[in-house]
């Protein structure tokens, strides 16, 4: 990427959504910074820069020119689009107590994500987990002594006793599960007490250490609704920053049992047919692509693909 290419792509204030995909790095280029998007965080909301009725990820060569002092800041990667010109990215946080730049607004992932769209609600995502992870491990959680950056990967490492910590990972299954009846196929579908009242998902649960993701998807479901599934596929899979999980899709067929509800956790279950769903999550999860996907007619496919 040439410098002048940068300039053109950064002078048309091309939208962020239009750069074609991300590049994950580590280390920052050298030289002099350019214009890069930060994605800027006080406590767990994004900051996010006025423009008329829109808000956009801020775009800066230097955040005090903003009025913002990262505490913390991590270079993340950058975007390029199909003319291969790149973007910069980094994540980075605020002192908990300072006042919002004019011009700003601040507010949590879920609630920006209309104005986000995929691309940057996942660059987000990312930068959240990141700077989280920085923050929670300035010390070392064996012996308590400060810990160091590693250069060459995304760690730190206790100079005392030598642990080393990675930011946090932890891998849940989500499943649809369908059933063929004499009416055509049925989704299973559960409500958790913590849903808005009338919203139904596909069951998700967190993986246990040294299980399987096969082995844990068929233990939630059983432990969830009391049902056993069978022929189990992979679907596909999806960041889930809050805070820190990583959900695996699957689809599966019914293989036995009745519903019945864990019920410290679960409140409704059901069968449902394509065109008699319930409320349903959000279009940025993918829970909601697994239910769309079984809408669409997805159980009738042989093959199930992303």
């Amino acid at each position: 990427m040439t410098a002048s290419g940068l300039a053109s792509s950064v002078q048309a204030h091309e939208p962020a959504q239009n750069m074609g995909r991300f590049v994950a790095g580590l280390t920052p280029p050298a030289g002099e910074h350019r214009p890069a998007r930060w994605f800027i965080f006080k406590g767990d909301d994004l900051l996010m820069r006025l423009n008329g009725e829109a808000a956009e990820v801020p775009l800066t060569a230097d955040p005090p020119s903003l009025g913002i002092a990262p505490i913390r800041q991590h270079y993340l990667g950058y975007l390029e689009n199909e003319r291969l010109e790149q973007m910069d990215c980094y994540g980075a946080e605020m002192a908990p107590g300072s006042p919002l730049p004019a011009g700003m607004i601040a507010d949590g992932l879920r609630q920006l994500y209309p104005r986000l769209g995929d691309l940057m609600f996942s660059l987000a995502g990312r930068a959240i987990q990141i700077v989280t992870w920085d923050r929670t491990h300035q010390f070392c959680g064996q012996c308590g002594t400060p810990t160091e950056s590693l250069e060459h990967e995304r760690a730190k490492r206790c100079p005392a006793c030598g642990l080393i910590s990675y930011p946090r990972l932890s891998p849940a299954i989500i499943i649809a599960v369908v059933r063929q009846t004499d009416q055509g196929h049925h989704l299973l579908l559960a409500r958790n007490h913590r849903f808005p009242p009338g919203r139904f998902s596909v069951i998700a649960g967190y993986v246990d250490p040294g299980e399987t993701l096969e082995e844990c998807a068929r233990r939630e479901v059983g432990e969830e609704v009391g049902i056993q599934i069978k022929n189990i596929r992979y679907f596909g899979s999806q960041p889930w920053p809050f805070p820190n999980s990583l959900m695996i899709g699957f689809t599966a067929e019914y293989a036995g049992g009745e519903i019945r509800l864990e019920e410290k956790e679960i409140a409704e279950a059901a069968w449902f047919a394509a065109d008699a769903l319930p409320g349903m999550p959000p279009k940025m999860s993918i829970a909601r692509r697994l239910i769309d996907w079984f809408a669409a007619g997805g159980p009738n496919v042989n093959s199930v693909t992303e």
